[in-house]
C-alpha cells in the first residue's frame, strides 16, 4: 500500500491495541484562531506630544447591541453591524430591521410557493372525454354514444374463439418438453 499511515494501517493499528486493552490516542483539536487580531501599540513615551494625544483619544468603538440594531432606519448605515465581532443575535436582528424595509421585501416572481397549491385546476372537459378513466366511470353519457365500437353489444363476436390456422408460425409456437420429470422435487440429475 501507501505506507504505514495509509488509513488501514492505522484502522488496524487501532483496532489491534483495544484489542490489547491500550488507551487510545486522542488527536489534540487544533487551536482556534483568535477573533480580534491584536493592533500594534504605539510607543507613547518616545512619540512626539501630537501623537500621544491621538493614541490616548482612540479608543475601540463599543460592541453593538440589540438597542442599536433596534434605533436603525432606513438611511443607516448597516455595515457595523456585518462585522465578525459582531453577535448573531444582533446582527440578525439588524437584518430583519433592514429587510423588514418595504424597499427590500418586494415579490419577484421566483418565490416557489408564493401560489396557492390548495386551489384546483380543472382539466378542460374536452381533454377529459379523451381520457380512459372518464370513460370507465362514466363521466360522460353521451361519450358512449359517439363510439360505435363500444356500443356494439353481439354476444356472438364476443364469446367467438378467434380462428387461427394450426400451422401458422410453428417456430413461435411452444415445444413440449420430453424429459423425464425428477423422481424426487429438488434434485437434479446433474
Amino acid at each position: 500500500m501507501a505506507g504505514d499511515d495509509s488509513f488501514l494501517s492505522r484502522w488496524a493499528r487501532r483496532k489491534n491495541d483495544a484489542r490489547l486493552g491500550k488507551p487510545l490516542e486522542v488527536p489534540v483539536p487544533p487551536k482556534p484562531a483568535p477573533l480580534l487580531a491584536p493592533s500594534p501599540v504605539p510607543d507613547i513615551a518616545h512619540a512626539p506630544s501630537g501623537e500621544a494625544l491621538e493614541a490616548d483619544t482612540v479608543a475601540l468603538p463599543p460592541a453593538l447591541t440589540l438597542d442599536d440594531a433596534n434605533a436603525l432606519q432606513r438611511d443607516s448605515d448597516f455595515k457595523p453591524f456585518m462585522a465578525q465581532q459582531v453577535h448573531p443575535e444582533v446582527r440578525n436582528a439588524a437584518m430583519k430591521k433592514l429587510f423588514a424595509d418595504p424597499h427590500y421585501n418586494v415579490m419577484d416572481g421566483l418565490d416557489t410557493y408564493i401560489d396557492d397549491y390548495t386551489l384546483s385546476d380543472p382539466i378542460p372537459e374536452s381533454m377529459l372525454r379523451q381520457m380512459v378513466g372518464a370513460q370507465f366511470l362514466k363521466l360522460f353519457d353521451h361519450a358512449l354514444i359517439a363510439d360505435p365500437v363500444a356500443q356494439s353489444t353481439e354476444p356472438a363476436l364476443a364469446t367467438e374463439p378467434l380462428l387461427t390456422p394450426d400451422h401458422a408460425n410453428t417456430h413461435l409456437r411452444l415445444q413440449p418438453d420430453h424429459a423425464p420429470a425428477d423422481p424426487v422435487p429438488g434434485s437434479s440429475a446433474a
